[in-house]
């Protein structure tokens, strides 16, 4: 087999923080070719000169830079990670035939300073909408844009936002999932005293958390599960009852049985300036587990999962909808799932991207090359 061309990703997300679109995506991409994920600036403590970390992580070498100071995640752009471009460029060196691959506008500088035959942006989200935003976040997107070669979007809300501000071809890609890695939640299913309405993501500014305590104080006789990791916001503000449980981030390979636990699957998100754009994997997820989902009226998921997921405005309502949807008929939700998640399958869409990076790049026999690996650690 043919060596192919070295993949360069810059993520805002560590590759051992939340599984989600940049693992499934590159853990495919990876396979068959050298991968770096390259990640933010850390500033650690314990160290008295910068240090450029590179660890094997399953497909791909993770690199991050580690500098002296009071301990803080630094973004691409702060100024604690001055050499981080010059580190990058330095350790990867010349690879004309190199595809490059970011999912933040933010690591411009670095991208900067090496070369490439493909420079394409994953936009899986409206970081300048996010809390702590880098203040250049939106014109460095609008470079990102204009200088790449190929863009893809994570839902219809981020599409109709950068379809016409980029200048090259951009591709709608709503995020996917592996019903096989679910399937185990169907079989896993135990009885239980009380039912159990549950989330599984990361816990932000995204989420309202008034719902989140009005449905535990609605539903005493429940209980009210959420699991991921606190990020952007103190602990002390999290609401607390008897009945509402913190699990924290859990691994990947253990949601299945995490779903299994839960009798209805939440989405309790706040509709507002961070939410107006997000197209949330975990919608396939909780679907694929065989749950019934209950969702704020986010944009993305009332567009494309009208019919399968229930839509509640508070926790009143969403309360009512906990005691409606386990009364649904098991056979008929999966009817209406089964379409869904053969479309929005992992391996397709990561072989649908292949192929249109293939054609940018000028491939005309597929070959090895558009084939994308299915194997993932």
């Amino acid at each position: 087999m043919s060596v192919r061309p070295e993949l360069v990703v810059f993520s805002h997300l560590p590759w051992n923080f939340v599984f989600q679109r940049p693992q499934h995506l590159i853990s495919r991409l990876a396979v068959g070719r050298r991968t770096w994920f390259v990640e933010e600036c850390r500033v650690v403590e314990d160290i008295e000169v910068p240090r450029l970390c590179v660890e094997a992580s399953g497909p791909v070498q993770r690199v991050w830079l580690e500098v002296p100071g009071p301990q803080r995640l630094a973004g691409f752009d702060d100024s604690a990670a001055g050499d981080y471009p010059d580190a990058i460029a330095q350790l990867l060196g010349s690879r004309p035939d190199r595809t490059v691959w970011t999912y933040t506008p933010m690591a411009l500088p670095l991208i900067a300073k090496l070369d490439r035959s493909l420079l394409v942006y994953d936009c899986m989200d409206d970081l300048a909408s996010f809390a702590f935003a880098a203040p250049t976040m939106r014109d460095n997107q609008d470079r990102l844009l204009a200088e790449s070669d190929l863009v893809f979007t994570g839902g219809r809300t981020i599409h109709a936002g950068v379809k016409d501000r980029a200048g090259c071809p951009v591709h709608l890609f709503p995020s996917g999932v592996e019903p096989e890695h679910y399937a185990a939640a169907h079989t896993q299913r135990r009885d239980r005293s009380r039912p159990v309405a549950g989330y599984v993501g990361v816990i932000d500014e995204r989420i309202d958390l008034d719902i989140v305590a009005g449905l535990a104080e609605q539903l005493p006789g429940w209980d009210i599960q959420m699991v991921g990791p606190v990020f952007k916001v103190s602990p002390a503000d999290l609401p607390r009852a008897p009945n509402l449980h913190y699990l924290g981030m859990q691994p990947y390979e253990r949601l299945p049985e995490i779903m299994a636990g839960f009798d209805v699957a939440l989405m309790p998100f706040a509709l507002n300036e961070a939410t107006r754009s997000i197209s949330p994997t975990k919608t396939l997820e909780y679907l694929a587990a065989g749950l019934p989902v209950i969702s704020t009226r986010v944009a993305d998921v009332v567009a494309d999962y009208r019919g399968v997921v229930a839509f509640e405005d508070d926790a009143e309502g969403f309360a009512t909808a906990c005691d409606r949807v386990l009364r649904d008929r098991l056979e008929d939700r999966e009817t209406r799932v089964a379409p869904l998640l053969k479309l929005h399958h992992w391996d397709t869409i990561a072989d649908r991207m292949q192929a249109l990076k293939d054609e940018a790049l000028g491939i005309e026999d597929e070959g090895e090359e558009a084939a994308v690996g299915t194997a993932r650690s």
